[in-house]
């Protein structure tokens, strides 16, 4: 019971999302911030609210095939619902000791999330309500909230940037999706991969990309932080290398379409942009 937990809350997987938050932290202003309340926020996304999303959605789904970072995931027991509950209420409590919008925004986060897996509603099985949920709630709502909590109900967060955030995240969000086209139709979910097909979902992803790209570096260029742009692209070097020499292969042959090339390109673009914010917030 409790290595089927363990497994399905998939701690291993908050390193995969952690990228917006240390890009929210790195975009911050050169000035004082509250950096007590950051780390208590980082706790409770990355070790709560992310490990509770991902349980719920296993409970939801109950899945016999490779899921996010699963090639063979255990099967799913009841007391993970009492866990996911407990890592929820934990949360909100703890985004409280921040201030109470903290609170809402954490608890936002979470009806967002459950609407997305919940059987009832199940927004995932919609091919663009799924990736909007996504796209603004796992980028830009929570580099918001990252810049509200570091410094403040009076400071405006970086629009663009969080703009950006949502891109990139919505670059990878497809192609996470891309070996799942048979189980995820069985289950009645029409990802927005499967609606693209497997070409469209690679150039939907580049195209996503390079808007986020675009966006980088024109606000960059207009605070004149050029050498942010240097370091951002060449950062990126690895998962582009990656992408394309995918992007060919499936083209080749869709049976390169796979959990392992999935999760290959989730870790390198993930450790790549992790590295590249850290290095930008040190930087500045």
């Amino acid at each position: 019971m409790i290595k089927s937990i363990l497994q399905h809350l998939r701690f291993p997987f908050s390193v995969l999302l952690m990228p917006v938050f240390l890009f929210a932290l790195a975009e911050l202003p050169k000035q004082a911030f509250n950096e007590k309340h950051c780390w208590l926020l980082f706790v409770i996304l990355h070790l709560l609210i992310y490990p509770s999303s991902n349980a719920f959605n296993s409970l939801q789904d109950d899945d016999k095939g490779s899921i996010g970072l699963l090639e063979k995931p255990l099967p799913v027991v009841i007391e993970l619902r009492y866990v996911t509950i407990a890592f929820d209420v934990a949360g909100i409590l703890l985004s409280l000791l921040i201030n109470i919008e903290t609170a809402i925004g954490v608890f936002i986060y979470i009806v967002a999330s459950r609407l997305y897996s919940y059987r009832p509603v199940r927004l995932k099985k919609y091919p663009v309500t799924g990736f909007l949920i996504v796209f603004i709630f796992q980028g830009y709502w929570i580099f918001a909230l990252v810049q509200y909590v570091a410094l403040g109900v009076s400071f405006q967060h970086s629009l663009l940037m969080a703009i950006c955030s949502s891109c990139l995240i919505g670059a990878i969000y497809p192609l996470s999706q891309i070996y799942q086209h048979k189980q995820d139709k069985e289950d009645g979910v029409i990802s927005i991969s499967y609606l693209l097909g497997y070409n469209g979902t690679f150039m939907f992803s580049a195209f996503l990309y390079l808007t986020g790209n675009f966006i980088f570096a024109f606000h960059h260029l207009q605070t004149g932080q050029f050498n942010f742009i240097v370091i951002f692209n060449l950062c990126q070097l690895p998962v582009i290398l990656f992408f394309l020499n995918w992007f060919y292969l499936v083209w080749k042959d869709r049976a390169q379409a796979n959990f392992k090339n999935t999760m290959r390109l989730n870790v390198i673009s993930a450790l790549c942009m992790n590295a590249c914010f850290v290095i930008l917030y040190f930087y500045k």
